[in-house]
């Protein structure tokens, strides 16, 4: 026992040291150290610390003068370097050298780390991290106060020089930057904040000597070399600096950000309003990949973007409007015109759109707002001719014509998306609604339908754009109405056939139809039927009321029509003819060869004067016949110039002519347009669409102040505009002019303390 405290007093530093320091010096010169030295090392410290009271400071210090003495003798190395890039290559060399052994010197000293924590049991339960090493922080502090501090600034100086080299095209060797951003990054000892110093000292020294650079190069190159150049120029530098800042600046430490808002500012932002100033330019000459370059670079910039969507709207409105203009007298008369007017301008802006902004979803705003409030949806009255050319191009492609029969299925369901597409920024959609109803009408009245897969799909497109509801609703019961009447009209020809064995009934084509789906009451027109005609209207009533009882037949003649067999001099011909123009017809059944006045016609058929004078125009002077069915006495240009007096009677020269040659035979249609609602309706109709916007904006208004029982003006005219512009976008005499009338009748109040502010009253 007493031979182990002998042991233990004999263990002293002083006698240690002497065999330990060799090592040390190794270690630090990263000379090659044996096995049995690296053990020793160990074991030697572990004695010392353990046994001697007095060794582990006396460790500390003597390891302390061994580090200081190596830095000084490194430093005399890279100080004997007097040019930037010698002096930073030899600092890199000895900096990486010493930064390695600051993994390997701490590991033999793990016992003098736990003897200066105070720790004095033989064993560590738990290894000190090499990070928070007390030998390596003595290392690193040691190199901080020794040699970086002395020449931080030089090294940091030499670095931007030769960054400053690079930008102008020189070539060295990259890492000498990195090496001392890597000696900034390391020498950090506040544990709290790791990159403080390399962020006080390096990035800042970094992005000032890149706004230094730019300040001059930028404004030199700018009127060198003109905006458009600057333009290629700046973005080359954004990307080359993003590059050089990936290589040189620590990554997660928000310096690249740093560094990119130096750059924007200095290569964008100060030249903004120089480069915007050719924006407008730009767009009208449709250079796109121009525009695409200004978008990139305006995009990072704030407000950049708001004066480029500034004058893409200008130019919509300024380059459509002038193109409509131009065509006006053609287009306005031609719906496929027309139409592909609009198209062709859509088209044409938003592959501008595309092409030089990425299809970025704030120039389709911009596109979209230009196109519908200057454009072709400005804010019209109903009888706008938009809508109604809107819905003519409609029919065309959907009814049996030349444009339907040259394009193929899938051209046509094209062409009806592109409407719609159009359709998008039309304000007066019940006008369009109005117009594809009739149009609709027509067709499945005189089956001439192109395509009845299309004509259901339509209305489906109609419903998925957002048209209103009650409006397509009308549709779809239009063909659920055609469907139920084929049945009916298949029941009531058998019942004929078996209570009067006649065969006539084939010949006929009865449509029952929903009255308020298809037409409007003022829409009938009393008309004096050929007998033919008059006998079956009591069967036909009385068919249906044996299937209905209860429901009343109201006869609409004038969405009517049939085939006669005409006969003159010429030959023998079948007419497709309205009933109207039967009736005129017929009135020469027993006088083929008399002359008969207006005033007779009238009496005869009982047509009302504007339905007697459109008819009798149909045959006089029907557009695509060379000869027409009836004659008339003096010249007149319009229906309205017949006078009482004027006299009608069959052409017996009346014929198709095919090749310049008179037919004996064929087949005639006179129907044309078939007129399917009167001078009286047209007027209800525009009437009515008032009359209908009056009663959905009181409507709206109402249902708004329910929900919100208090709104201010101007969050009321909001909210209506949003809740109705998918019908039509109410004017505010409109919205004023149902305000006063809801208040006037106690729907709502003002507030007695503000009248901008109004109130739901139950």
């Amino acid at each position: 026992m007493g031979s182990i405290w002998q042991d233990k007093g004999t263990v002293t530093f002083e006698e240690k040291w002497p065999a330990m320091r060799p090592t040390v010096l190794k270690l630090l010169r990263q000379e090659c150290v044996s096995r049995a030295e690296w053990q020793d090392l160990f074991w030697a410290v572990h004695k010392v610390c353990l046994w001697d009271e007095k060794g582990p400071p006396k460790v500390q210090k003597a390891l302390q003068d061994d580090i200081l003495d190596f830095i000084t003798h490194a430093q005399a190395r890279v100080l004997d370097q007097h040019e930037d890039q010698a002096l930073l290559k030899a600092y890199i060399s000895e900096w990486r050298k010493f930064f390695q052994q600051c993994n390997y010197l701490p590991l033999p000293f793990n016992q003098l780390e736990s003897a200066l924590a105070g720790k004095t049991t033989t064993s560590v339960s738990k290894k000190v991290q090499n990070d928070d090493s007390i030998v390596r922080k003595l290392m690193l502090d040691s190199w901080n106060a020794s040699i970086f501090s002395n020449i931080k600034q030089r090294l940091q100086d030499s670095a931007m020089k030769l960054v400053h080299a690079e930008r102008n095209g020189e070539a060295f060797d990259s890492q000498l930057v990195i090496g001392v951003r890597e000696s900034y990054v390391n020498l950090c000892s506040n544990s709290g904040d790791k990159l403080q110093i390399y962020r006080e000292n390096f990035e800042k020294a970094y992005i000032e000597a890149t706004k230094s650079f730019y300040r001059v190069k930028a404004p030199q190159y700018l009127e060198a070399n003109g905006v458009q150049n600057y333009m290629k120029y700046a973005e080359l530098k954004l990307r080359e600096e993003e590059q050089r800042g990936d290589k040189y600046l620590e990554s997660f430490s928000g310096s690249l950000q740093n560094l990119n808002e130096c750059c924007v500012e200095v290569l964008v932002t100060t030249f903004r309003d120089t480069i915007l100033a050719e924006c407008s330019q730009m767009i009208k000459n449709n250079e796109t990949d121009k525009l695409q370059l200004m978008f990139k670079l305006m995009d990072r910039v704030p407000d950049g973007i708001q004066p480029m969507l500034n004058a893409l709207e200008e130019h919509i409105v300024s380059a459509g409007l002038a193109d409509m203009v131009a065509a006006a007298d053609t287009i306005t008369q031609d719906s496929e015109q027309y139409v592909e007017k609009l198209l062709d301008l859509f088209q044409r802006f938003s592959k501008l759109v595309t092409e030089a902004f990425n299809e970025d979803p704030r120039f389709l705003t911009a596109r979209d707002k230009a196109y519908k409030e200057k454009g072709i949806g400005n804010k019209t009255q109903p009888e706008s001719k938009c809508p109604e050319l809107l819905a003519n191009y409609c029919d065309m492609l959907l009814r049996k014509t030349p444009l339907s029969k040259k394009l193929t299925a899938d051209e046509i369901e094209s062409k009806l998306k592109d409407v719609l597409l159009v359709l998008k920024y039309v304000s007066n959609k019940d006008v369009f609604m109005r117009y594809h109803k009739a149009h609709l009408t027509r067709r499945l009245i005189l089956d001439t339908s192109a395509d009845s897969e299309k004509e259901e799909n339509m209305v489906e497109w109609l419903r998925e754009v957002g048209m209103p509801a009650d409006y397509v609703n009308k549709l779809a019961r239009m063909f659920q109405d055609i469907k139920v009447s084929e049945d009916l009209n298949q029941q009531f020809k058998e019942t004929i056939r078996t209570t009067t064995k006649s065969s006539v009934a084939d010949n006929l084509n009865i449509k029952i139809l929903n009255a308020g789906a298809w037409a409007r009451g003022s829409d009938r027109v009393a008309v004096s039927l050929p007998m033919e005609l008059e006998d079956f209207i009591p069967e036909v009533e009385d068919f249906y009321r044996k299937k209905h009882s209860g429901r009343k037949l109201q006869w609409h003649h004038h969405m009517s029509n049939g085939t006669i067999t005409f006969s003159n001099n010429m030959g023998r011909f079948d007419l497709d003819v309205t009933t109207f123009q039967m009736a005129v017809m017929f009135a020469w059944n027993q006088r083929t060869h008399d002359k008969i006045s207006f005033d007779n016609l009238r009496l005869a058929t009982e047509l009302p004067d504007p339905e007697l004078r459109r008819t009798l125009w149909s045959l006089v002077a029907f557009p695509k016949m060379k000869r027409q069915v009836l004659s008339m006495s003096g010249e007149v240009t319009s229906p309205k110039d017949f006078t009482e007096n004027t006299l009608f009677w069959v052409n017996q020269e009346f014929a198709p002519i095919k090749n310049g040659k008179p037919q004996k035979r064929g087949k005639v249609n006179l129907i044309g347009r078939l007129q399917l609602s009167t001078e009286k309706s047209k007027e209800e109709d525009n009437e009515g669409i008032v009359q209908l916007r009056i009663l959905r904006t009181q409507e709206a208004i109402v249902k708004i102040l329910k929900m919100r029982k208090r709104i201010s003006n101007a969050q009321l005219q909001t909210e209506l505009v949003e809740m109705l512009k998918n019908m039509f976008l109410p004017s505010k005499k409109l919205i004023k002019e149902q305000l006063e009338w809801l208040i006037e009748h106690k729907y709502m109040k003002r507030d007695d303390d503000n009248i901008n502010i109004f109130i739901y009253m139950a």
